[in-house]
């Protein structure tokens, strides 16, 4: 069964978690996590998205535990729904947006509902049994992709001008970041010094430069290693190292075990691509 339901404990650990799935976390009142070593803070009910070997740990909750939902690329291929359920990039896989969507009261009960229509069907065991929860699934996923375009929408209007290094910087970082690792790059691609941009980046954003060029590069590592055939040297070299070892020792220290392991716990996805 690539699908599950459990109970998560919230307290806090030492160690961060991870899992080889994507998880789906019901969050019924204020609590504090980090993910992949940025802090979080939700303060009403919300939905926490986490993609496979994100690193999650949790910081004080107001409750012991949560309901959470997981499920495997193969049995729920969000890049094959991509069209349906704008999830991915939006819920799932993007550095620049939290992972945390707060939604309503209204709307978390009613997701608490579908997830127990979820359990119960998962417990029956029938022929249609996997059809019902990734419907489901979509459900969930097409509703807190509502709630979290709206909630964007409305922060977007204000401080424009504001936020204008760290939206060139984005960009910028999609632009260059197979090649570019280096920080002095965008640094002075944005005619700043680098602690002065390092200033503004942390500002704006929330995090430091180093943390979003890491972050990026590992997300495309992972997208590649599922979405792809490329041999992990095709990926170290289209990622810029020039040595296979040093990407898979790169890739290890931020994601917790070697492409390899990755590839084979995750897998490659239905829609992989012969050549990206």
């Amino acid at each position: 069964m690539l699908f599950h339901i459990d109970t998560i404990g919230l307290q806090a650990h030492p160690h961060p978690e991870d899992s080889s799935w994507y998880q789906i976390i019901l969050l019924s009142s204020p609590v504090e996590f980090v993910v992949d070593f940025t802090a979080h803070k939700s303060e009403s009910t919300a939905l926490l998205f986490l993609s496979p070997y994100q690193h999650l740990s949790w910081k004080s909750a107001s409750e012991p535990s949560a309901k959470r939902v997981l499920f495997h690329g193969d049995f729920y291929c969000i890049e094959f729904h991509k069209e349906e359920v704008a999830c991915n990039g939006l819920l799932f896989n993007n550095i620049y947006l939290q992972p945390v969507v707060p939604i309503d009261e209204r709307v978390y009960q009613e997701i608490e509902l579908i997830v127990h229509k979820m359990h119960v069907e998962g417990s029956t065991g029938t022929a249609f049994s996997d059809s019902v929860i990734k419907a489901y699934l979509q459900l969930i996923l097409a509703l807190a992709s509502k709630a979290k375009k709206q909630l964007i929408d409305s922060r977007a209007v204000a401080n424009t001008r504001q936020r204008a290094v760290g939206t060139l910087f984005q960009q910028l970082l999609e632009d260059h970041f197979m090649s570019e690792h280096a920080i002095h790059f965008y640094a002075e691609k944005l005619n700043l010094s680098p602690n002065a941009f390092g200033k503004k980046i942390k500002q704006q954003l929330g995090k430091v430069p180093s943390s979003f060029i890491q972050e990026r590069i590992i997300l495309e590592s992972k997208k590649l290693l599922h979405l792809t055939y490329l041999s992990i040297k095709e990926i170290a070299t289209k990622l810029g190292f020039g040595d296979e070892h040093y990407f898979s020792r790169y890739f290890k220290k931020y994601v917790g075990v070697s492409p390899s392991k990755f590839r084979e716990q995750v897998g490659i996805s239905i829609v992989a691509q012969k050549s990206p």
